[in-house]
């Protein structure tokens, strides 16, 4: 999945704009964007949304509170006439929160986890593999992190990520692809900021993210087009496999005057699948 929007679970208006966005998954939001005295409300928004859903092409998963808070068999029960297609779990501190979550749930509905919003999750990151447990995606976040650390912002005066959180950031996209699972990157908030989005965007592409959180919907279009593979990139990783099969198993081939070996096939071979999902971009 390319783009994750969050939306309040709180506005029943922002949420039916939010499904007609194009995101590849909604998330309807009873943590972070929902007041204390909000949850109840929120909790009946979200039950309704999911027994009435309107004809949508996206995902909607719903995102729970935090194992700690007490609130999340609340928030399941609420929602257990009718599931949605998955969840998203806020501040895991290792692998056995997902599990301990997928116990609660009784489900197999793929699970997303934020996996480094307090200090001690980032010694975690590569507890999430061979779960007994159906994880789906890692993402991480900044703005509750910068909060534990005792920061006063994740960003630096030009509104680049500073230290701390470009190592969350890493340590989020190991931790995923050594549990096989999609790395997803976290928000950019300055919603107004499309330059600055897209040179998130572009960066988490090249880094290996496969998809960006959102919170706005104007994000979207740009989210879905640079997690789209494009046509050209589709050529090259059809030429370089091509030629690997034509090259009767050699570990290395030349192509258009470059030196390819078998990790170039391999990420041939991981953005043509990823190519299958989605109209590419010219």
């Amino acid at each position: 999945m390319r783009s994750w929007l969050f939306v309040p679970g709180d506005s029943e208006r922002k949420i039916a704009k939010a499904l007609a966005t194009g995101a590849d998954v909604v998330i309807l939001d009873l943590e972070d964007s929902v007041a204390l005295a909000n949850k109840t409300a929120a909790r009946d928004i979200v039950a309704g949304v999911l027994s009435n859903r309107p004809e949508t092409s996206c995902q909607v998963f719903v995102r729970v509170n935090a194992l700690d808070t007490g609130a999340t068999v609340q928030d399941l029960a609420a929602i257990s006439s009718t599931p949605p297609d998955g969840f998203m779990l806020p501040k895991t501190s290792s692998g056995k929160d997902v599990e301990q979550f997928a116990q609660l749930t009784k489900s197999d509905l793929p699970i997303i986890a934020i996996a480094t919003e307090t200090a001690a999750s980032l010694f975690n990151l590569g507890t999430y593999t061979n779960l007994k447990a159906p994880l789906s995606a890692m993402t991480w976040g900044a703005e509750d992190l910068s909060s534990d650390l005792g920061a006063t912002s994740a960003r630096d005066d030009t509104g680049h990520l500073t230290d701390p959180y470009r190592l969350a950031r890493s340590l989020c996209l190991a931790g995923a692809r050594s549990a096989l699972v999609d790395p997803i990157d976290s928000i950019y908030a300055s919603f107004r900021d499309i330059a600055g989005l897209e040179r998130e965007c572009i960066a988490a592409a090249r880094d290996g993210f496969t998809g960006k959180m959102a919170i706005h919907p104007d994000q979207i279009p740009l989210i879905n087009q640079t997690f789209t593979p494009s046509i050209q990139a589709i050529d090259q990783a059809e030429q370089i496999v091509d030629a690997f099969a034509q090259s009767q198993n050699a570990g290395v081939i030349s192509l258009n005057g470059q030196m390819y070996d078998l990790p170039h096939l391999k990420r041939a071979e991981k953005l043509l699948e990823r190519a299958s999902r989605y109209r590419p971009q010219a």
